[in-house]
């Protein structure tokens, strides 16, 4: 997949909307009761980053990333203000955040994760595009400085020596979301002052 590890600019990504989307087949029956599916086993998130534009400086920003992206060619790092960290929205991620595998004395590779529980029910999401310098480990609780290396681009964590059967392995991270523009087409509007502006930026989770 063509992808450009580089950063959507955080100040217009800060004034964005957008979330996760699932996707459900309803069936309703002539009784009315009705038969629901799920066709997608993840969620995939979409945005619009053009409530973050403020001013013409914003402007002239989007519009160079988006020539320098070639429109919905190449895809790009998006952090989600509402959610990019391993931990609460209000905390500092820590080393034992996420469970990301149990040591089995062989398996040296790792892919972060990050769960969502609510209830009894729980979802866990694969996490690709950790951010560099925030990532952190631990085994068994107790945090590891060296002996481990993380790759950025895919979320897989590689240790020099297989951690040992029983052995809990947890981490904390920062994170982006790998996107892609959904137009090839940016609609400029210039208004009497000529500062402009964007009715929408549509953006779209890549998966891999």
């Amino acid at each position: 997949m063509a992808f450009h590890e580089v950063r959507f600019p955080d100040n217009i990504s800060r004034g964005a909307r957008g979330g996760p989307e699932r996707r459900t087949q309803i069936v309703e029956m002539a009784s009315g009761d009705e038969e629901r599916n799920g066709s997608w086993a993840d969620s995939r998130r979409r945005y619009d980053a053009s409530y973050g534009i403020r001013k013409a400086d914003d402007l002239a920003s989007v519009t160079a990333f988006f020539e320098a992206r070639r429109g919905r060619l190449y895809g790009f790092r998006w952090k989600d203000w509402a959610d990019y960290k391993s931990s609460l929205p209000t905390a500092v991620p820590t080393a034992t955040d996420q469970t990301i595998g149990t040591g089995n004395g062989t398996q040296t590779t790792f892919q972060l994760v990050k769960l969502y529980t609510s209830g009894a029910q729980s979802w866990t999401r694969t996490i690709t595009k950790p951010v560099a310098g925030t990532v952190a480990l631990a085994l068994n609780g107790v945090p590891q400085i060296t002996g481990w290396t993380v790759n950025t681009s895919t979320g897989v964590v590689t240790f020099a020596s297989p951690p040992a059967p029983g052995v809990a392995i947890t981490a904390g991270f920062e994170f982006d979301v790998p996107v892609r523009f959904d137009t090839d087409t940016l609609d400029v509007t210039l208004d009497f002052e000529r500062l402009g502006s964007i009715t929408s930026i549509p953006l779209i989770e890549v998966r891999r």
